[in-house]
């Protein structure tokens, strides 16, 4: 964002609700403004039922693109014109460019959080994942990874109104890729161990442990970790949930989605202006309090 906003700054910004909280005002601004682009970044708090008139209103005065939070992704699909892969799959998007009044949907979640998983030096391409959830998070993920080139995922999750979502999900990149996709009832341990067991990595795409509920933790039996397993958590408040506290005790090397949140931020600027974000100022300025 420049300093002075003129008659030709663009518009960038976040619809859900709540979106007080969240970070990607401070981050894309800080990025604009560090390449010199005339876009300002703002969050507009909107509920799902609003979503339509809002797309309308963005589309007519030429907004650039937007980022899309709960409880929108999902309709906002319906309201775009053309849908990357993986929000084809999904049935979900967080992000939309608008190409001269053409909305394009993407989701960026799992790009964000293959490459945070890539930067702590983890290579899980041709590895085995086990992933917990079948939510929205989990599910960009289960995608995306398998798009990457991570040879085999089993999901486990509850039998919720997702669970048959994510085994169509499965149905569907087993036709598309090279990956092997199982889906299990979470309430099966035996079932969950061997798959650990076997795994280079365990995501956690649940909210279990978030704050408040940080003494809880979605793996009862700490015994299921092993040295050489990498265990990811999509939650980062607070910073190091019960899951991952009792996985480094137990020696597995472990990460947060902070950096999810941040690279799936970065995916979304780089759609909306052709340029990568400067990742490392952002760290120094908003994340190091973290």
């Amino acid at each position: 964002m420049n300093t002075e906003i003129s008659g030709h700054t663009g518009l960038l910004c976040l619809l859900g609700s709540p979106v007080a909280h969240s970070l990607s005002p401070a981050m894309h601004n800080a990025a604009c403004q560090a390449l010199g682009l005339d876009y300002v970044y703002l969050a507009f708090d909107v509920a799902e039922q609003e979503m339509p008139k809002a797309v309308d209103g963005l589309r007519t005065m030429g907004a650039r693109g937007w980022n899309i939070t709960y409880p929108g992704k999902n309709i906002m699909c319906k309201l775009a014109d053309k849908l990357s892969p993986a929000s084809e799959i999904s049935g979900a998007c967080n992000t939309i460019v608008n190409d001269h009044g053409v909305l394009t949907a993407y989701t960026t979640d799992g790009i964000g959080f293959m490459r945070a998983v890539k930067e702590k030096g983890i290579n899980i391409l041709g590895e085995k994942m086990t992933l917990l959830g079948a939510g929205g998070a989990a599910s960009a993920i289960l995608i995306q990874a398998a798009l990457d080139g991570v040879r085999e995922i089993d999901v486990f999750s509850r039998h919720s109104s997702f669970y048959p979502r994510v085994e169509e999900i499965a149905a569907t990149l087993m036709k598309r890729t090279a990956c092997k996709i199982l889906v299990h009832d979470y309430e099966d341990p035996e079932v969950l161990r061997q798959s650990i067991t076997e795994s280079r990595i365990l995501v956690n795409g649940t909210s279990v442990g978030m704050a408040p509920n940080v003494d809880a933790s979605i793996i009862k039996d700490t015994s299921m970790f092993h040295r050489g397993l990498f265990v990811f958590d999509v939650i980062y408040n607070p910073m190091e949930t019960r899951l991952l506290r009792e996985a480094r005790e137990a020696g597995c090397e472990t990460a947060n989605g902070l950096y999810m949140l941040l690279y799936q931020g970065a995916a979304s600027f780089k759609l909306w202006t052709g340029r990568e974000m400067p990742v490392d100022s952002i760290k120094a300025k908003y994340f190091h309090r973290f």
